[in-house]
C-alpha cells in the first residue's frame, strides 16, 4: 500500500515544540514520536531538518514533514520556500507540508506556485495547509496530494473558532476529491471521530497529545473555574 492509502482513516500525530517549550529539542520529539507509534498512530508529523532527520532514525511511520521559518516581511511561516522543501525532504519527510493560504509571501511568490514547483522537480507528496474552501480548491487545481485544514482560524480572513472547523472539512470533502486531513484545535478522540463523519481522510492532532504544558493548563483552569463557581454561589446564598 501506498502512503496515502496507509493513513487513510487514521490517526497522525504532530510532535512539534517551540523554542520556548520544555520539551524543545529532537531528543524529546523522537521519544514523542516512539509513544506515538506505540499508541498507534499511523503517522507523524514535525518541524524541521533536525527533528525530521532524528524522527526518521527511530520511527517507520511515513513523517508529515514542515520547516517554520520567520520572517518579519511576511505572516507565512510553514515551509514558505522552495529551499526549505528541499532541505526537509533530504532530512527524510515522507510528505511536505507547504503553507498554501492566499497570504503574501516575502518574495512575491504563491504557495499554489510553490506546490507545483516541488510536484515538478522534488516529486514528492505536497500537503498544502490551508485556511478557507477557496484555499483549498486552488491548492487542489495546483496539485497538493492533501489538502490540510491545518492554517483555519491563523489567518485574519478565517473563521476564529475555538474548536475544529468542521465545516471547512465538510465542504472540502464535498467540493473536492482531493483526500482532506482535518488538522486545527482537536482536542478529544470524540472531535477526531467527528471529523472523519466530515469527510476527512485522515486526522492530525498535536497539542492534546504532545504538549504537557497546555494540557496542564485545561486542568488546572476547569479546576479553577470550578471554585471560582462554587465560591461565588455560597457568597450569593
Amino acid at each position: 500500500m501506498d502512503i496515502l492509502s496507509n493513513i487513510k482513516g487514521k490517526l497522525i500525530v504532530s510532535c512539534q515544540a517551540q523554542e520556548d517549550e520544555p520539551l524543545f529539542g529532537s531528543i524529546y520529539m523522537t521519544r514523542m514520536a516512539i509513544a506515538a507509534e506505540i499508541g498507534g498512530a499511523a503517522g507523524i508529523r514535525a518541524n524541521g531538518p533536525n527533528d525530521i532527520k532524528a524522527i526518521d532514525a527511530v520511527t517507520e511511520l511515513p513523517i508529515i514533514g514542515i520547516y517554520k521559518i520567520k520572517d518579519p516581511r511576511t505572516e507565512v511561516i510553514i515551509t514558505p520556500t522552495f529551499e526549505s522543501a528541499i532541505q526537509i525532504w533530504e532530512a527524510g519527510a515522507d510528505i511536505i507540508a507547504v503553507d498554501a493560504t492566499a497570504r503574501p509571501r516575502a518574495d512575491g511568490s504563491t504557495g499554489y506556485a510553490l506546490i507545483k514547483k516541488i510536484k515538478e522537480e522534488i516529486k514528492a507528496l505536497v500537503m498544502a495547509d490551508i485556511s478557507t474552501i477557496e484555499e483549498g480548491i486552488l491548492a487542489a487545481e495546483a496539485g497538493a496530494d492533501l489538502i490540510g485544514t491545518t492554517l483555519s482560524g491563523y489567518t485574519s480572513y478565517s473563521p476564529q473558532l475555538k474548536g475544529p472547523d468542521f465545516e471547512l472539512i465538510k465542504n472540502l470533502h464535498n467540493y473536492t476529491s482531493t483526500p482532506i486531513v482535518a488538522e486545527g484545535r482537536i482536542w478529544s478522540p470524540e472531535e477526531a471521530v467527528k471529523a472523519f463523519e466530515m469527510g476527512a481522510w485522515a486526522v492530525v492532532v498535536g497539542t492534546a497529545i504532545t504538549r504537557p504544558q497546555l494540557i496542564t493548563k485545561r486542568f488546572v483552569n476547569s479546576i479553577n473555574n470550578y471554585w471560582i463557581s462554587k465560591t461565588k454561589n455560597f457568597n450569593e446564598s
